[in-house]
């Protein structure tokens, strides 16, 4: 199955966070905890250069812990700083907090000294639907930026001021304009990254009943209601079957159960599941 989705925007938003990160002391890089790999944009790490970033592993109630915990393991390895949040938890606006004063600390020493106070400024990226605008509310305490369950919600920036002196920058989600190895597209679909108008259910809840077949296959009989075989061309009519997705003259309904599918993953009806652990030893680096 191959995916790409670039549209237009994109441009401009990646365009317009080149242009914001100047006036920002920090970033935090949301991705969603379920597949951290393939949320990382290489254009980030150009635009943003070495910026003081803190990784925020969102929708970690969603992911496995132990490799929740793996990601943040990777990335300290690496001299970054990482959390796991939760967005909608109002937990996560201390987190947040204590996470870039943690990353900012030389330079808050140094206005100390000084006897000067200022704001922390923080830019928010990632990219589409992993987050960004409910963590954003959460920590802001109240409904600020718009949010939804399709990518593109975001399609400008804005400054939120919280309490703490802290002040964040939303920016709209981004991705970048090819894929090199189409697992991460397949990954970015299942998550609801990719906008849904452009894919063939069918096609990719065959893919996620193949992928859940070796990552979790206890936890997707348990919700498919049969044991998966590892082939789509069986399993996805095996499971409609076994779930009653019965259209006109008690045909398999297909579409629909390929839809229903895909949104008990994005919604971890089928628990907590992760998608990717970090690189091993001697391969890529987080950017």
């Amino acid at each position: 199955m191959h995916i790409q989705w670039y549209p237009g925007h994109m441009t401009k938003a990646r365009r317009t966070i080149e242009q914001m990160s100047g006036l920002c002391d920090a970033v935090l890089y949301v991705l969603d905890a379920r597949a951290a790999g393939a949320c990382l944009n290489p254009d980030f790490d150009r635009i943003l250069g070495k910026k003081p970033t803190l990784f925020l592993l969102n929708k970690s109630d969603l992911a496995d812990p132990a490799v929740t915990a793996e990601w943040i393991s990777f990335f300290r390895a690496q001299g970054r700083e990482a959390r796991a949040v939760v967005g909608g938890d109002l937990a996560s606006k201390k987190v947040i907090a204590e996470g870039l004063k943690s990353l900012l600390k030389e330079r808050l020493a140094r206005d100390a000294a000084k006897g000067v106070r200022r704001p922390i400024r923080a830019m928010i990226v990632g990219i589409p639907n992993c987050g960004k605008s409910t963590l954003l509310n959460s920590a802001a305490g109240q409904k600020r930026a718009l949010t939804g369950d399709k990518p593109g919600v975001t399609r400008g920036t804005q400054w939120i001021r919280l309490a703490e002196g802290l002040e964040l920058l939303d920016t709209p989600g981004t991705l970048w304009n090819a894929f090199s190895d189409q697992t991460v597209g397949l990954h970015l679909a299942f998550l609801g990254s990719i906008n849904d108008d452009i894919l063939d259910f069918e096609e990719l809840a065959g893919e996620l009943l193949k992928t859940l077949s070796e990552l979790a296959p206890a936890a997707a009989q348990a919700r498919c209601k049969v044991a998966l075989s590892g082939d789509p061309a069986r399993d996805l009519p095996a499971v409609a079957a076994a779930r009653g997705f019965l259209g006109k003259g008690g045909a398999l309904d297909l579409e629909r159960c390929a839809r229903a599918l895909v949104d008990d993953f994005r919604k971890g009806r089928m628990g907590r599941i992760s998608l990717e652990r970090p690189p091993r030893q001697g391969q890529p680096k987080a950017p």
